[in-house]
């Protein structure tokens, strides 16, 4: 391939950022201007001539613009081989003239679905001419230049005052590589959203699309390479969020600040403040209280070595006296719905310290996809939408739980939804006092978490453990009773666990035995 004068170009734009300036230099170099509707408007209200499509096709658009560019004087134009004769002939005969550079960015159908927009609305924002065409320049890339989104005018322009007039062939190959991509990230959403509209939960085909948010100096280790994307969806969290201060983000960063704002926003703002801490996407501490202060505290207690470092999530606006706990320790991230001035101004005197303002918190409940990697393919599952608040809990021994009990219960569960498995919380009073997380035997989970609240409790100078009168919660049920035996022999009093082995009788007797009370959930919350 070699460079390639643009002489005639067809724009066809929704987002019109730049395209003033765009067209003007076009015009400017002697560049015929072709457009549609709402573009060919813009550009002739700025004095530009321009050549509306209707006038090109020798049809009007109709059906309410749907039809309007698919026409073989368009295609023609974008696709026809320059140096074959045989296209040329045709081109001859049938009267196309050769579209040069091509300007399409797409029906706003993403920006559309984030706002939750009615079902007949979102069909109407599904662009068919622009994909169509942009498809077209991209597979004739050797002739043609295509252009999705603003941020490549200057480039082309660049090109096109370097060379001439003309395009290199290594511009325009990456320009069709981000037009093709581009595509496909856009029907991606479209079949995503489509998919569930009708209930499909296995479609035959499984597209994934999203926009680059940010290219990241590495990925888990510094020898990987990283980007962060963003899809369609609109839940509050590290995608939504505005970074009010600190440094760029790294990859465990944006993984970490995922888990702790899924987990906080388990807790209902209304209803109390509530801290998670997170370190390597487990919790560390966890805490609802009166304020987001004693929260942070509180959190902060269960594993004060493990937090140092840490990403800090809250439920409710930050705001001056949780920042000015927060600031004592070193601390990576902290990320809330939104944080007031005095907070912000607490905040900037960590200058490294990363707030990100989320604007709402995520919906525990909300449906959405789980997505892994596997080498050959990828795994696909609905998010686990299960919250505790919403199960018919069972009391499986002959000791109910009391109503403080129970309220801890369904604290620590609701944490324990989101600890890597095996997962073992222990809670008293509306906080964690030991997490056990990732171990390949339940009982291990269960006797580091008692581990860790002992080195709490002495580091802190109290004389018992903070397992001592806990509940606990299991992620999964507990296959023997020797996890069981683990929890009672750190203290606690109260257990909730999903049941369903076939060894329940057996625990549920060591259970009655001990003077435990246990409640079953019916519902497993495996994290891998």
């Amino acid at each position: 391939m070699s460079d390639r004068p643009i002489a005639r170009a067809l724009l066809s734009v929704s987002d019109k950022t730049g395209l003033l300036e765009f067209a003007q230099a076009l015009h400017a170099r002697g560049v015929a201007l072709v457009s549609t509707g709402g573009t060919a408007r813009a550009l002739s209200e700025a004095g530009l001539p321009v050549e509306d499509v209707s006038t090109l096709t020798g049809f009007p658009e109709m059906m309410d613009g749907r039809v309007k560019t698919l026409h073989p004087k368009v295609h023609g134009g974008l696709l026809a081989i320059r140096d074959d004769a045989g296209h040329q002939r045709s081109m001859q005969e049938h009267g196309i003239a050769a579209i040069d550079l091509l300007v399409v960015n797409l029906y706003p159908f993403e920006a559309t679905l984030a706002r939750a927009a009615p079902f007949d609305e979102m069909i109407e924002n599904i662009d068919v001419g622009g994909p169509a065409m942009i498809r077209g320049a991209a597979k004739n890339h050797a002739d043609v230049t295509v252009v999705v989104e603003p941020s490549d005018y200057d480039p082309v322009l660049a090109a096109m005052e370097a060379n001439a007039g003309a395009t290199t062939a290594e511009l325009r190959r990456r320009l069709a590589a981000k037009a093709f991509s581009r595509t496909a990230a856009y029907d991606a959403a479209i079949g995503t959203w489509l998919s569930r509209e009708v209930g499909e939960d296995a479609p035959a085909f499984r597209a994934l699309g999203g926009s680059l948010a940010q290219t990241l100096r590495y990925g888990e280790n510094p020898h990987q390479s990283a980007a962060f994307y963003r899809t369609a969806e609109a839940r509050p969290g590290v995608a939504t969020a505005v970074q009010a201060q600190g440094k760029e983000l790294s990859y465990n960063n944006i993984n970490d600040t995922d888990a702790a704002y899924e987990l906080v926003g388990e807790f209902d703002p209304r209803r109390t403040a509530a801290c998670v801490i997170v370190k390597h996407a487990n919790p560390c501490g966890a805490a609802e209280a009166p304020s987001l202060a004693e929260a942070y505290e509180r959190a902060l207690a269960c594993d004060p070595v493990s937090a140092f470092g840490g990403i800090v999530a809250f439920n409710r606006k930050l705001d001056a006296a949780a920042a000015r706990e927060i600031v004592k320790i070193f601390t990576e991230v902290i990320v809330a719905p939104d944080a007031d001035d005095e907070a912000k101004a607490i905040i900037a005197g960590k200058k490294n310290l990363r707030l990100l303002l989320a604007g709402g918190l995520p919906d525990p409940r909300a449906p959405g996809l789980s997505i892994r990697t596997v080498a050959g393919g990828f795994l696909a599952q609905t998010r686990d939408s299960s919250v505790v608040d919403d199960l018919d809990l069972k009391v499986a021994t002959k000791r109910a739980p009391t109503e403080q009990e129970l309220s801890d219960l369904r604290f620590a569960f609701r944490v324990a939804k989101h600890v890597k498995s095996n997962a073992i919380v222990y809670a008293r009073d509306g906080a964690t006092v030991g997490i056990g997380a990732g171990q390949m035997s339940r009982v291990d989970s269960a006797r580091i978490a008692a581990h860790k609240a002992r080195e709490a409790a002495e580091a802190a100078g109290l004389s018992r453990s903070g397992t001592e009168g806990s509940v606990v919660a299991s992620d999964a049920f507990f296959p023997f009773a020797d996890g069981l035996d683990a929890a009672i022999e750190a203290g606690a009093t109260a257990v909730i666990q999903p049941g369903g082995s076939m060894r329940d009788a057996e625990v549920i007797a060591r259970a009655d035995e001990a003077g435990l009370a246990m409640v079953f959930t019916g519902v497993r919350h495996f994290r891998h």
